[in-house]
């Protein structure tokens, strides 16, 4: 029986002498086997702990020699052995507490003197040196010839670069890493996104700068992700577009999509209410979706990008009279905000209500409606904003709907009288 975690010894005479334990436990692999005791020539069950400074290991004897066990944290991979002789407390921490749980049974065991046949027991010998060093937590690979081909990647790190080795797709040993918080994959040929990534349930930073990705996922998007997500960098790839669902990762507080061929963004985009930082230059946006104005940014760029020039006038009638019973339907569901589901309506409805567009008036129209773009100051969505374009303007184009002619008048009559004024 062995286990690997964190070990402090502490001696209970030290305060006798004014003196205080270390307090800080050092790795170590711990294992409970038969040893010879020499000065009676009989086996018997010891303890032996191993460190980096000590892989020949310290022994303590097992049998009649445990005066208590202290196991309120072990679901927390943390417990204390007191010995009897020599006066010590033996301190765990940071061990798996299934493992850890085990061990302890197996010590208790061996306390009471049980059948030596019952106990998994281990060969008392010194430890490798990597058996005993401490877990390793960030790792960073910037060269094909450094990348590991034959041996995996050390379980516990929480922090991953892996760039400038030409990779054109994820390697999937990656995806077995469930500590990882930030994966750095920038400056590969990686063209497709595994939708695994998303059971990295502690990732908060995903890098993919400098790729050949030409899409992300709706799976990646519907992942626990969405708890954990808060730094996305997809710049200098070959997206042309963003799914619907991407606006369900909604602990973005960092997205920089840079550099691609996008000619969209996301229609929900203020539905990301942490994103304070957005970079989207160098794309080929033409206007802003109308949820854009939901955004509260503290930085944002958007330059060159081939924005229109908003014109009322120019719109987009698609608007049919009497308006389709299904649209009829659809927007009363969308404005009495009546539940609905797949299993109630047809799945394409569904997806239909999601991209429901709302009017001037505050009402939902869905699949009719008139569409035009104006202009607003990026100002209004954020505190700080990198020029638009190189004459230094800070509008863009944002689109805005109507659910009927009267809205649209309405609005084209107002745009006049402030246009003459």
């Amino acid at each position: 029986m062995k286990l690997q975690c964190d070990v402090e010894v502490v001696n209970r005479m030290l305060p006798t002498f004014g003196m205080k334990s270390r307090g800080k436990g050092t790795r170590a692999v711990l294992s409970i086997g038969k040893h010879l005791d020499k000065t009676t020539q009989r086996s018997n069950i010891y303890l032996m702990i191993c460190t980096a400074k000590d892989r020949a290991g310290s022994k303590y004897k097992l049998k009649g020699n445990i005066e208590k066990f202290f196991t309120w944290f072990v679901e927390e991979g943390k417990a204390t052995v007191r010995l009897k002789e020599p006066a010590v407390d033996i301190c765990l921490s940071k061990a798996d507490s299934n493992s850890l749980k085990n061990f302890l049974s197996a010590a208790r065991l061996a306390d009471r003197g049980s059948d030596t046949s019952s106990l998994p027991l281990s060969t008392l010998t010194p430890v490798r040196a990597r058996d005993v060093e401490q877990p390793k937590k960030k790792l960073a690979i910037i060269s094909k010839k450094d990348y590991p081909l034959t041996s995996n990647f050390p379980h516990s790190l929480e922090q991953l670069q892996v760039s400038y080795c030409k990779l054109s797709r994820v390697d999937m040993r990656m995806l077995s890493l469930k500590a990882l918080r930030k994966l750095d994959l920038s400056n590969n040929h990686i063209k497709k996104l595994p939708a695994t990534i998303g059971d990295l349930s502690c990732l908060s930073e995903l890098i993919l700068h400098n790729n050949h990705l030409e899409a992300f996922s709706e799976a990646l998007c519907l992942s626990t992700l969405q708890r954990t997500l808060q730094h996305l960098d997809l710049s200098q790839n070959r997206l042309q577009t963003l799914p619907a669902q991407f606006c369900q990762l909604r602990e973005l507080v960092n997205l920089k999509l840079d550099d691609n061929a996008l000619l969209c963004l996301p229609f929900h985009i203020g539905r990301l209410s942490k994103l304070r930082f957005l970079s989207a230059a160098h794309n080929q946006l033409t206007v802003l979706p109308g949820d854009f104005r939901k955004l509260s940014l503290e930085n944002l760029d958007l330059f060159g990008n081939p924005f229109i020039q908003p014109n009322p006038l120019d719109h987009k009638m698609q608007l049919t009279f009497p308006l389709p019973l299904q649209e009829l339907a659809s927007r009363a569901v969308a404005n009495l905000r009546i539940p609905y589901g797949p299993h109630l309506i047809p799945a394409h409805l569904c997806r239909d209500l999601k991209i429901a567009k709302t009017c001037d008036c505050g009402r939902i129209c869905i699949s009719f409606y008139i569409k035009t773009a104006v202009s607003m100051n990026l100002h209004q969505v954020s505190h700080t904003v990198v020029l638009v374009d190189d004459m230094g303007g800070t509008d863009a184009p944002v689109e805005q709907h109507f659910c009927s002619l009267s809205c649209f008048s309405e609005f084209l009559d107002n745009s006049l009288q402030r246009g003459t004024r």
